[in-house]
């Protein structure tokens, strides 16, 4: 039996994740329909069970706003998002009556607009893949998991064998599949990291009273607790707990679960209820040692995998969406290969900076805050003190 055309696309992107929807509609949009683009799933699209939805909310920076106007699909997610106008930072032992307010600044920007936005992962997954649906020249390939991945340096073609037979073959590879990447595992791409002994938990709550679009990280010993506003009296959780503790919480019925997160959380919003499912994971570090590699790019959690305490992994995916958009389209534009290798060398040289240096930090605040050693919170209170003395409008 003669094999199956091929598809042959100028860019293929795995994963439809956020991130990988997004690099989809930025090259569309720069390089417009002529661009044979193919997105595959491993998934259906909008197919998840119950047990599947992302719980998460993200806090969108100003630049990844920026790029979601870009391509288009900003003003549906702004419906559905909260402005952070303000934020607070507390540094306390978790049975601390009292938790005094170290730090407080105010979110905007010089020019008055929100320098930050929180949006629910399900509403912008389903913003993205109504979008995506929309748009000519994107083939969209779900379900399909795919089986192997042929990248030679030297040919004119990535080859990525789908598990029902088909074959798709691109010019650039784009690995959007997560921390686990199959893709660039498949590419031979090392990476470097290390595991917490901690699990972060996300959870979604109701409040009597209205948080006034103010977001606060509590620094406890077992690791920061997120409370992040979302449209009406509801925030998300975002919550690092030691591994063998966060274990013995999610096994919790709910009101032994609402406990745990009413001691965490305090009673300046009133009485609490929950709003959503629970979803608990274990916590890592890692890093790709390269973003290229041959006709192979890694964007987003596939490229490196960072704390969650600042809540800047998808903003630092969007940043590669950007960089990478601009250097593909540029080279297109000029008759070269969309994985010319000097255009991708600029996109790694960009990014890995960026994503070294962010998770170092992040890295460093998780491990400065996450003890509950009294010499070093009499040092970084006192730090924290001074700084909100000194910089009451502290910009983001």
């Amino acid at each position: 039996m003669p094999e199956a055309q091929p598809i042959d696309v100028d860019v293929a992107i795995v994963g439809a994740s956020h991130v990988g929807m997004a690099t989809a509609l930025g090259l569309a949009g720069a390089l417009g329909p002529e661009l044979r683009l193919a997105l595959i799933e491993r998934r259906r699209l909008g197919a998840q069970g119950a047990e599947t939805v992302d719980p998460r909310a993200f806090a969108l920076s100003a630049g990844s706003v920026a790029l979601l106007t870009a391509i288009g699909v900003w003003r549906d997610i702004e419906k559905a998002s909260e402005p952070v106008t303000a934020i607070e930072i507390t540094d306390s032992s978790l049975d601390d009556v009292f938790r005094p307010k170290l730090l407080a600044y105010d979110n905007r920007t010089t020019a008055g607009a929100p320098a930050t936005w929180i949006v629910e992962a399900e509403r912008l997954l389903q913003v993205l893949r109504t979008k995506i649906r929309n748009v000519p020249g994107i083939t969209i390939l779900a379900p399909a998991a795919i089986q192997a991945l042929e990248a030679s340096s030297t040919g004119a073609f990535a080859s990525l064998q789908l598990a029902d037979g088909r074959r798709v073959r691109a010019r650039l590879v784009v690995a959007a599949d997560g921390a686990n990447s199959a893709i660039r595992d498949a590419a031979g791409i090392k990476t470097v990291g290390w595991s917490y002994p901690q699990s972060g938990i996300v959870t979604t709550v109701e409040h009597e009273l209205p948080h006034k679009s103010c977001a606060v990280q509590h620094f406890l010993p077992s690791g920061p607790f997120a409370i992040l506003p979302l449209p009406g009296n509801r925030s998300n959780i975002t919550w690092t707990e030691t591994s063998g503790e966060a274990n013995r919480i999610l096994a919790l019925d709910d009101p032994g679960f609402l406990a745990e997160v009413e001691r965490r959380f305090g009673h300046r919003l009133g009485g609490l209820r929950l709003d959503g499912p629970r979803r608990s994971w274990p916590l890592a570090l890692r890093m790709a040692r390269n973003l290229v590699t041959g006709r192979v790019a890694l964007v987003g959690d596939a490229a490196r995998g960072v704390h969650p305490l600042a809540g800047q992994g998808l903003n630092l995916g969007m940043r590669d969406v950007a960089c990478l958009t601009e250097v593909v389209a540029v080279s297109m534009r000029l008759g070269l290969d969309p994985a010319d290798a000097t255009g991708l060398e600029r996109y790694q040289r960009w990014r890995r900076f960026d994503g070294q240096a962010s998770a170092a930090a992040f890295d460093a605040l998780n491990r400065l805050f996450s003890n509950d050693s009294r010499l070093l919170r009499v040092v970084r209170d006192a730090g924290l003190g001074l700084v909100d003395c000194l910089s009451p409008k502290l910009p983001v």
